[in-house]
């Protein structure tokens, strides 16, 4: 009898209206999988606590992502659900409140939760950059993309599948 590969990592990253952080978030830690054997295969999204679906990243989260090479124009925003939570190993929020609406929500979810920060060292929030001037979306994303880099052993041995 074959035995079912089992399915690629699913990294789920979640801010609150799923237009500014986690979008950021979502593209920047894709380009961090460029590095990861296999990464090609993972399944990486984001979504939002108190999202509006379909609406699209906010202009200034397009243009810094545009600066670093990666266009997120046709990112749609979405709220998390039961069954969207489901289908990941991981949930990185940007702020405790994203983790206790989430555990609070949906028990199931426990342990699968973390703040994006507590990866990597102390659990720390990233402040939202909605409707602030394009530097504080650089910083934000000079932010999230340090916490990925610090926090990507973690990451991975969070994901490590047994053979």
């Amino acid at each position: 009898m074959n035995a079912t590969p089992a399915r690629p990592p699913a990294v789920l990253f979640v801010c609150t209206a799923n237009i500014c952080r986690s979008p950021m978030a979502e593209a920047l830690f894709k380009l961090r999988l460029r590095d990861v054997p296999g990464g090609d295969t993972w399944r990486v999204e984001s979504a939002g606590t108190w999202a509006s679906d379909g609406q699209r990243a906010s202009e200034n989260s397009v243009k810094v992502m545009a600066s670093r090479g990666v266009d997120i124009s046709a990112h749609r925003s979405r709220t998390v659900t039961r069954e969207l939570l489901e289908g990941f190993d991981l949930i990185l929020v940007m702020e405790p409140g994203h983790k206790e609406a989430l555990t609070v929500e949906f028990p199931q979810t426990a342990g699968r939760v973390f703040l994006l920060s507590e990866l990597s060292g102390p659990p720390l929030p990233v402040a939202d950059p909605y409707g602030m001037a394009l530097e504080r979306y650089e910083k934000t994303a000079d932010e999230i993309d340090r916490h990925l880099a610090n926090g990507m052993p973690q990451i991975l041995k969070r994901l490590a599948r047994s053979a």
